[in-house]
């Protein structure tokens, strides 16, 4: 009788535990309320599943262990925690899987002491002992691996799926394998071994194209950055010139002094020395948003000194729908690219770059058009390089237009580079 009742409470734990790690796994959130559903949901199947066993015999129940109890709760899952349904199925394939270590060890305990109750308690105390390990150090490596992509989760879940059925197709419907027959004795060492091998392969793969996700981000990051730097040393500069020109009195003192001296070499030196400094601290203008005055003013010394021909179109207005940084790396992005593209040319009077930027309909506009030495790589729609490093430019440009609903292009048409992006 005692051996009756513990086997029952076996039966139920066994419930409770495949519950609990099919939630661990599913990445339901353990709030109050989920606790409280999860807590009914395994009373309901209690039920349900005495009910069976009272009625229908313990044989008959665990034949209708899917239907009664792993369908529902798969269902449950996906509809009430709106959880996929395939990391749904896949969280309770992996929950009846996680089962076998503690009838692993059951087994092994009533067969050292030659006891049926043995192989009960030990059960017990064995599911407490697995949901500890499992939640503690394996949850969190199940569940990043089966949201990182379907194909990963499939992967996960291959092997619990083979062994689902296999346990039921040779121990619950039938009694292949306690009958001993080769190919059922074959089967799992066999399918674990490929699956393993396709997991080490398939896992090493994506986590390869991650960790190229990752550099990228990196990359663009670090452009970004770049990208604030430069803009906070435009900023300087405008700075720099407000202050030159206040302290203009100082220098008109200096050029009195001079004069009443008579001194005109000193005068014209020092007009040029002036000159020359106002000259580089300040910025052209060429419309009425004073970040993009900043940026091409930089951008017109940097053709100059390479020899490019610059020339201009900017109608804007002084507030436009983006950051200051992001305005920065993607003009300065397209500029030095195109820059880069053009200074190469042998022949100094075929280096261009034609910029035309607006605002239309509260959009903003951009066409820039280069001459370059090299025909560029487009891959996907992006120019690429070939070189180690480069090409994170186009992307960071993409993906600030995409960023703010917007559409680009990047084309080559008579012997010009065009880059055009309006949002």
């Amino acid at each position: 009788m005692v051996v009756t009742v513990i086997g029952l409470i076996r039966f139920g734990f066994s419930l409770l535990f495949g519950v609990a790690v099919s939630v661990l796994f599913a990445g339901i959130e353990l709030t109050r309320k989920n606790r409280l559903i999860i807590g009914l949901i395994c009373v309901i199947f209690l039920f349900i599943q005495t009910a069976c066993w009272w009625f229908l015999g313990l044989d008959l129940t665990s034949k209708l262990y899917p239907l009664i109890i792993h369908l529902p709760l798969i269902v449950i899952f996906s509809l009430y925690h709106k959880r996929p349904w395939l990391i749904s199925t896949v969280s309770v394939l992996s929950g009846y899987l996680c089962c076998q270590a503690p009838r692993w060890v059951g087994f092994l305990a009533g067969a050292a002491f030659g006891s049926r109750l043995a192989n009960h308690v030990f059960y017990i105390g064995a599911v407490f002992l697995s949901y500890y390990f499992l939640k503690r150090y394996v949850t969190r490596s199940v569940r990043q691996l089966m949201e990182m992509s379907n194909k990963s989760c499939l992967l996960l879940g291959g092997v619990p799926l083979f062994y689902y059925m296999f346990d039921y197709a040779t121990t619950i419907y039938t009694d292949v394998l306690y009958r001993g027959t080769e190919w059922a004795v074959q089967f799992m060492p066999s399918t674990v071994s490929v699956f393993y091998f396709v997991f080490v392969l398939l896992y090493y793969s994506e986590t390869q194209k991650q960790a190229s996700i990752q550099r990228e981000r990196d990359m663009l990051d670090m452009q970004f950055r770049q990208a604030q730097t430069e803009f906070a040393s435009l900023r300087q500069m405008q700075q720099n010139a407000m202050a030159y020109r206040h302290d203009m009195r100082h220098h008109f003192a200096l050029l009195q002094g001079l004069a009443s001296k008579e001194q005109i070499e000193e005068i014209k030196k020092y007009l040029r020395t002036a000159q020359s400094d106002m000259d580089t601290i300040t910025p052209m203008r060429f419309c009425e948003n004073e970040t993009v005055n900043l940026i091409l003013s930089s951008f017109a010394v940097k053709a100059h000194q390479s020899g490019i021909l610059l020339t201009v179109e900017a109608r804007l207005p002084d507030a436009l729908p983006f950051s200051d940084t992001e305005l920065c790396s993607l003009l300065s992005n397209a500029l030095e690219n195109a820059i880069q593209a053009s200074e190469n040319i042998a022949d100094s009077k075929e280096r261009y770059i034609k910029l035309r930027v607006y605002a239309k309909n509260n959009k903003l506009c951009i066409d820039i058009r280069n001459s370059y030495h090299t025909e560029p790589i487009f891959h996907e729609g992006l120019p690429v390089s070939k070189k180690q490093g480069h090409g994170f430019g186009t992307k960071s440009m993409a993906h600030i237009v995409e960023k703010h609903g917007g559409v680009y292009q990047f084309s080559i048409k008579d012997g010009c580079f065009i880059f055009q992006a309006t949002t």
